[in-house]
């Protein structure tokens, strides 16, 4: 789940910086302490947006530095566990396909695409129903359950598992195959009824 979060911090504007404006070392500063990190609490910060810095700061003894408060906004990306999300097959592997939900890949393993044997072509980079013929390439657009989550922890982008085996789930073309097919048996079902 997306989500615009606003926070207030200190940043440190360093001596070098004195002159410049404010507004632009202050953006500068907080990019630079808060994009691409992944916090617990957070989940996965995407974009700095909004920021205000105070224009009085302090001076603290033996630091030439002077630090600012500052209100922003955070793009941030959380996953939620049972969350419905789309994403494109981004990568096909022999033991499952990585999905990109936002800015991450979430794994989605052989065991969790489709109840059907599935067998892995290297040379095609496809993931193959045996009795369904359905495939599966990079490039692919799914819907997906997300199943499992851990965020990364020291530096590590954390670990996301899915899965597309209940209803209403997997690659959106089967999906509108299946509906046509629901669709007509309805119909034919008005048909022979009347």
């Amino acid at each position: 789940m997306f989500k615009l979060i606003t926070l207030q911090d200190t940043i440190r504007i360093p001596p070098e910086t004195f002159g410049k404006p404010l507004e632009k070392v202050g953006r500068e500063q907080v990019k630079q302490k808060y994009e691409g990190i992944v916090d617990e609490e957070l989940g996965y910060v995407i974009a700095v947006t909004g920021i205000q810095v105070s224009p009085i700061g302090k001076i603290i003894p033996g630091d030439g530095a002077t630090f600012h408060k500052v209100n922003f906004s955070v793009l941030t990306f959380y996953p939620i566990i049972q969350e419905i999300v789309e994403g494109d097959v981004v990568e096909i592997a022999d033991f499952g396909a990585f999905v990109r939900i936002g800015p991450i890949d979430a794994l989605l393993h052989v065991s969790q695409l489709m109840d059907d044997f599935i067998s892995y072509d290297e040379k095609q980079g496809v993931l193959l129903g045996k009795e369904t013929k359905r495939k599966l390439t990079a490039g692919d657009q799914v819907r997906v359950r997300i199943t499992a989550v851990s965020l990364g922890r020291a530096g590590s982008s954390g670990k996301i598992g899915v899965t597309a085996r209940q209803p209403f789930l997997g690659k959106l073309e089967w999906l509108q195959m299946d509906q046509g097919k629901e669709e007509s048996t309805e119909e034919k079902e008005e048909k022979t009824g009347q």
